[in-house]
Parts: C-alpha cells; sequence; structure tokens
C-alpha cells in the first residue's frame, strides 16, 4: 500500500515521497489437480507500483521465480502487458478468476503490447521454462 508523506511545503512547491510497503507476498504456484509445485516463488503483486514495475530492469531471474499479478475483475486491457526495458523474454500465462489458464506465451523484449485472447484476473511471468510446467485449461492455485 502506499502512503504520502508531505517533507517540505515551502514557497509554491511540495516535495512529496512515497512510500511502499516492504513486505513482500510470496506464493507457491501448484497444479490445482496433480498437486505439483509449477512455479516455488511467485511475488504476489497487487498495487499499481508493483503492476508498473513488473519485471522492468531486471537483469535476470532465477528459474523458480516469477511474478503473480493480482487484478480486481476480469480484463483484458488491465491484465496486458509490455516488455520495454526488458533484458529477456519471459513466459506470460493468464488465468481467468477461477485460476484456469486461459492463455500463455513467450512474451520477446522491446515489444509493445501482449493480451490475453480471453478476459483473465491474474498474470504469471516467469522464466520461459515455466510455458513447458503450464497448459491452456489447468487450473493452479496459489499457496502462503
Amino acid at each position: 500500500m502506499l502512503e504520502n508523506e508531505v517533507i517540505s511545503t515551502g514557497g509554491q512547491y511540495s516535495i512529496i515521497l512515497f512510500k511502499v510497503n516492504t513486505m513482500t507476498e510470496y506464493r507457491a504456484i501448484r497444479n490445482a489437480e496433480t498437486g505439483k509445485v509449477v512455479l516455488a516463488r511467485a511475488e504476489w503483486c497487487t498495487n499499481y507500483w508493483q503492476h508498473f514495475r513488473g519485471l522492468m530492469f531486471r537483469r535476470t531471474l532465477p528459474d523458480d521465480e516469477g511474478l503473480l499479478f493480482v487484478y480486481g475483475r476480469e480484463s483484458r486491457m488491465d491484465t496486458s502487458i509490455h516488455m520495454f526495458f526488458m533484458a529477456f523474454p519471459i513466459a506470460a500465462v493468464w488465468l481467468d478468476k477461477h485460476g484456469i489458464v486461459v492463455d500463455k506465451t513467450l512474451a520477446k523484449q522491446w515489444r509493445p503490447a501482449y493480451a490475453s485472447k480471453v478476459p483473465a484476473q491474474y498474470i504469471i511471468e516467469a522464466r520461459p521454462s515455466f510455458l513447458n510446467r503450464v497448459n491452456i485449461g489447468d487450473r493452479l492455485s496459489f499457496d502462503k
């Protein structure tokens, strides 16, 4: 959650600092049918800053880690991604409100946009090898 703090109010302008909650949450992502872990550590991304930043400017990402973006509703527009300022390609996997994989793709660096073919409520971004561990129609669960 973002909190605003005014640190200076001299003259015509004010300086406002934005503090971001540093309590990062992670989830293990499992295939709900088999119980098999498909991604050991996914950062639970729920706020604007986490959605905005994503994996931009990161140089690497371990094979068993990723980001899990959470949105308040199913949408194609809200869950679209871009690949600007990315150093490597990623797996992008979209899930509906029930955790069912509805689309997946290999997203390449510096491409302007990728969107699910159908509305989604969650996106998982991970290393490209993640695409081999999930299939469209799989139901995934998120363990703390």
